[in-house]
């Protein structure tokens, strides 16, 4: 099957921004796994983009600047993305968040009406990997 998804750990983050009703993680390189039909390797790209949650109730967050991504939790309904992020991503229902970064115990944690990815630019090629 054909798809692709952001690897969170390693993710390089631009910054955290929240204002009005909106808080947006920006991905300065996000890592994308890309797999296709019938190929047995996967290939990594990187990408920038970001990550914007709506209505926003926050917990919790890191301190400013950039950061490194070492994992957690992306949620939206029913569904909860361990590590990783699922390309496209668009949820008008109830959203959570709660990742860690390198170098820091502060994680960015909170609730939100709603999360929406958006990828910026085009992807840029990296490697195969085995799948």
């Amino acid at each position: 099957m054909d798809g692709s998804y952001i690897e969170l750990p390693g993710c390089e983050i631009a910054g955290i921004e929240q204002s009005g009703e909106t808080l947006t993680l920006r991905f300065a390189r996000a890592y994308l796994i890309q797999t296709q039909s019938g190929a047995k390797q996967q290939s990594r790209w990187h990408q920038s983009g970001s990550l914007i949650f709506s209505d926003p109730e926050v917990e919790e967050l890191p301190p400013p600047g950039p950061l490194v991504c070492s994992g957690g939790d992306v949620g939206e309904n029913i569904y909860t993305y361990r590590d990783m992020i699922p390309i496209p991503l668009e949820s008008r229902g109830r959203a959570h968040c709660n990742l860690r970064f390198e170098g820091s115990e502060q994680r960015l944690r909170l609730q939100a009406s709603g999360v929406t990815l958006v990828m910026e630019d085009r992807p840029y090629y990296i490697e195969h990997i085995d799948g």
